[in-house]
């Protein structure tokens, strides 16, 4: 158990894994788990964990039915927080574990002072031996600035710890060549070491009609952290004593996601785990090859064939090749108005059609993350 102290781990809990397949949180499988996170705690593990629950916990209070509307959902995200919450501070209190809540939303990965304090406050709870128990505010979000599941949030919450593992426990064995519910002869994939289109095609939908993160949010999720440098792993929340297996006796269970080889530095960190984009640019097909080809190089002007949305200097953009996949995002050097004057133009020709000039690069390679993988 040795090698394990100092280890950092984020492990996101399902709703299905909470409940257990039932309508409410099962308790007993939660005490289980937490007897598994107390065994990592002692050993000296750095535990995070992401808890979706909130709105079944708040479901369960009020003997509500399923949420018709946002306003139904924040209000039972509302109560079911701080019910979640005693439930896991009661069950860790058992092995003397100090639990510390953290509600994130989107606008706390996107801007840069706001992920620095999120990391500070996480780095702290950790340095005193708390184990952060981290959950996307519901009761406050809108379809507008919500994250939309917890996987990505878990990813994004990786990515700000730097952690080295991310475990996400659901109600499936892992990621299948097909969905298991439908196709009999779907085989397990037991390792990915990157994630092209038939992997994407593979993910199915939403598992169970409590929670909200089908497969396909995990593929993502998993996707986000690895390009952080976080190994990932999505494994069945329910097997017997799965975080022991998983973790420490490190069983080849569930579908295991290798990290890439060279992680993100701060900045890229940073601008991986913001999840919105103000605005995007089109680039063709000779700019797409030399930035996938030959990472490390700046995307010019002169690659740039339409931009779309309304953006200011600084802001983070996604870039797109002419079939509309994002290939990457990154901070824009020219607001949106400067760079359609002058896409398509030699960066040369930029301050005499601008007047002035912010450099010769639309995106500088120090403010670009790829979202696809070398080709």
């Amino acid at each position: 158990m040795q090698e394990l102290k100092g280890k950092r781990v984020v492990i996101k809990l399902g709703t299905s894994v909470l409940t257990a397949g039932t309508a409410n949180l099962h308790r007993p499988t939660m005490v289980d788990l937490v007897r598994q996170f107390a065994e990592l705690h002692a050993a000296g593990v750095e535990l995070i964990i992401c808890s979706s629950g909130a709105v079944t916990a708040g479901r369960e209070r009020l003997d509500f039915g399923r949420p018709q509307t946002i306003a139904d959902k924040q209000m039972l995200a509302a109560v079911g927080q701080s019910a979640l919450m005693f439930v896991w501070e009661q069950l860790f209190d058992l092995y003397g574990i100090q639990v510390g809540q953290i509600l994130l939303t989107s606008t706390d990965f996107e801007a840069r002072n706001r992920f620095l304090n999120a990391r500070d406050t996480l780095n702290a709870l950790l340095a005193h031996k708390i184990v952060p128990i981290i959950n996307e505010n519901d009761a406050v979000t809108t379809e507008e600035i919500r994250l939309g599941d917890n996987d990505n949030l878990s990813a994004r919450a990786a990515v700000l710890a730097e952690a080295e593992q991310l475990v996400l426990l659901t109600d499936q064995k892992g990621l299948f060549t097909a969905d298991p519910r439908q196709d009999h002869s779907a085989r397990l994939i037991t390792e990915v070491k990157s994630i092209d289109e038939s992997l994407r095609q593979a993910a199915g939908g939403s598992g169970t009609q409590y929670g909200t993160g089908g497969m396909a949010t995990k593929l993502q999720a998993a996707d986000i952290a690895r390009r952080g440098g976080t190994a990932v792993i999505i494994a069945a929340g329910l097997e017997p004593n799965i975080v022991h297996r998983l973790v420490v006796k490190r069983e080849a269970l569930g579908t295991r996601f290798l990290p890439v080889e060279n992680p993100l530095k701060n900045r890229k960190r940073w601008i991986l785990a913001g999840s919105k984009t103000n605005g995007s640019v089109i680039i063709n097909r000779c700019a797409v090859d030399v930035l996938t080809q030959q990472r490390g190089k700046s995307l010019l002007p002169a690659g740039i064939i339409k931009v779309t949305g309304n953006f200011v200097r600084g802001e983070t953009i996604a870039v797109m090749d002419e079939n509309g996949r994002e290939i990457g995002r990154g901070i824009s050097r020219y607001r949106s108005e400067d760079l359609i004057r002058i896409m398509g133009q030699h960066s040369d020709h930029i301050a005499e059609i601008l007047g002035y000039a912010y450099g010769p690069v639309a995106i500088h390679r120090n403010d670009l993350v790829f979202l696809i993988d070398k080709h």
